[in-house]
């Protein structure tokens, strides 16, 4: 198997007339998703090349997932720009991409066509209308590799620059195929997507759902602030399988969702992107004793995840629980400060990860690329890839890895990878900043930026709105008249105030 798409058309071969995505009232067969999407793709390529981007600004949703797996048909890559970002900030991912194309729809018309420069703007509804060309899509599939693009996914860039993770097919299929294995995900799950699909946890959803013939249920946005709503939601839709944010999980119990109502169907439940807190963990297997809990780990580089911990309902954890261990046919390793193997326990070093499952680098950023994915110190002898993760850890008496915090200023907030930089560097773009810093408290999961400018702080909150998403919106703007300096000269952050 080389392309996605034979996911879907073995779903449609195998399940034609079954449900594949519910949204809300909209529900879509996987015969009507494989029409639509090679109507889609059949559309695109009167518009583009081969192997080019196609940014896909709308709400996630079944319209949505037709224009992803169209781009694959037309044998093209998709990069979704959430309409929820602000202008500037997209425009920054499109001047990346340098796409010729954007798809779009009715809603979202205007804003299109207010942040492209020279892309043509293509209405999703007017693709969906087009003639299949099943000739020239056969041959777009049989030209096709492996280690095609499928998606581009933008994290936070040092540089003040959005980042672009380029993701091929081959290591989304290799992954899926792994991840549905090992936690027996099949035709009967029901899959909750909780994630935004700029976001690579909603990768999992989408895609082991096609691969299994699964149903995949978008849950509502909105019911993530309403959690008995949300309960309700699940319940009614005889959800089985949460792939969630811890943030998403911890709604639930920090507002009693539990206590309100015990979803009866859910039997996996697993979560990434933060530290699970032990509470909120305990509370959902208090509620779910039944159900398989699982701990995942992987930056979007890699690929999802590259590390798993099935929770063990008998042990306290008292610490944390653990990264545990890797997924078949992936390397996860610590390298010290020298760039030596760390192999005994409690010895921290930084989380390194070699396979097949490393993406291809960032997408029009050879400099980041070759920072980021370097040769493998342990191996002097062949061209050996790894991924330097930036996340610190270290093995418990099990052998199992733990997770020990970041090694730079990147930090994960709300579920999003954040370079502290880029949020001051944004601020600094400002006339009235002449300097900002900014901390992030990982016991109170808090964002704090201090600078040093002659503007209110609540003036300047509101100029940060319309920069950057409101993931990266710090929880508290200070001003300050001078930062603390190390000997060396440099800001001192552990001498900034954190309250």
């Amino acid at each position: 198997m080389k392309n996605i798409l034979e996911f879907l058309e073995e779903s449609t071969s195998n399940y034609g007339d079954k449900i594949a995505i519910i949204e809300e009232e909209k529900k879509i067969s996987y015969k009507e998703l494989l029409d639509n999407s090679m109507r889609i793709g059949s559309g695109l390529i009167k518009y583009t090349d081969t192997r080019k981007p196609i940014p896909v600004l709308m709400e996630k949703g079944i319209e949505c997932v037709c224009t992803f797996l169209g781009s694959a048909y037309a044998g093209c890559f998709y990069s979704l720009l959430n309409p929820d970002l602000p202008a500037t900030r997209l425009q920054s991912i499109l001047n990346v991409l340098e796409a010729e194309i954007i798809v779009t729809d009715n809603e979202h018309m205007e804003l299109a066509n207010s942040i492209v420069s020279n892309q043509k703007v293509l209405n999703i509804n007017k693709l969906r209308e087009e003639e299949i060309n099943e000739n020239k899509l056969n041959e777009i599939k049989e030209q096709a590799l492996e280690n095609d693009p499928l998606y581009v996914n933008f994290t936070s860039g040092s540089t003040g620059t959005p980042k672009g993770v380029v993701v091929c097919h081959k290591t989304v299929i290799d992954f899926i195929n792994r991840f549905t294995k090992t936690f027996n995900i099949t035709e009967k799950d029901i899959i909750g997507n909780q994630a935004p699909f700029d976001f690579d946890v909603s990768v999992k959803d989408i895609y082991s759902s096609l691969k299994t013939g699964a149903t995949l249920v978008i849950i509502p946005k909105k019911l993530f602030s309403r959690p008995a709503e949300l309960i309700d939601y699940i319940d009614e839709n005889n959800v089985t399988t949460l792939i969630w944010a811890v943030s998403a999980l911890c709604l639930i119990t920090t507002f009693h969702g539990l206590d309100y109502k015990t979803p009866k169907t859910v039997n996996k439940v697993m979560f990434s992107g933060e530290v699970m807190p032990l509470k909120h963990i305990k509370q959902w297997i208090e509620h779910l004793p039944d159900a398989t809990f699982v701990n995942l780990y992987g930056p979007t580089e890699i690929t999802c995840n590259c590390a798993y911990h099935i929770v063990d309902k008998s042990l306290n954890y008292e610490k944390q629980i653990p990264i545990g261990k890797a997924f078949e046919n992936e390397m996860v390793f610590l390298l010290d400060k020298d760039n030596n193997e760390i192999i005994d326990t409690n010895l921290v070093g930084e989380i390194c990860v070699k396979g097949t499952a490393l993406a291809l680098g960032y997408y029009n950023n050879k400099e980041q690329s070759d920072k980021a994915f370097v040769q493998n110190p342990l191996n002097k002898f062949y061209r050996d890839i790894i991924y330097k993760t930036g996340d610190l850890g270290y093995y418990d008496e099990n052998g199992e890895l733990n997770y020990s915090g970041r090694k730079d200023f990147q930090i994960k907030h709300m579920g999003h990878r954040i370079e502290l930089e880029e949020i001051e560097k944004t601020l600094e773009t400002f006339d009235n900043v002449s300097r900002a810093c900014c901390v992030y408290n990982h016991e109170k999961s808090k964002l704090y930026c201090y600078y040093i400018g002659d503007i209110e702080s609540k003036e300047l909150k509101g100029m940060i709105k319309e920069k950057l998403p409101i993931f990266m919106i710090p929880n508290k703007l200070e001003q300050v008249n001078e930062f603390p300096m190390t000997k060396n000269g440099k800001i001192d952050r552990k001498k900034l105030c954190v309250n």
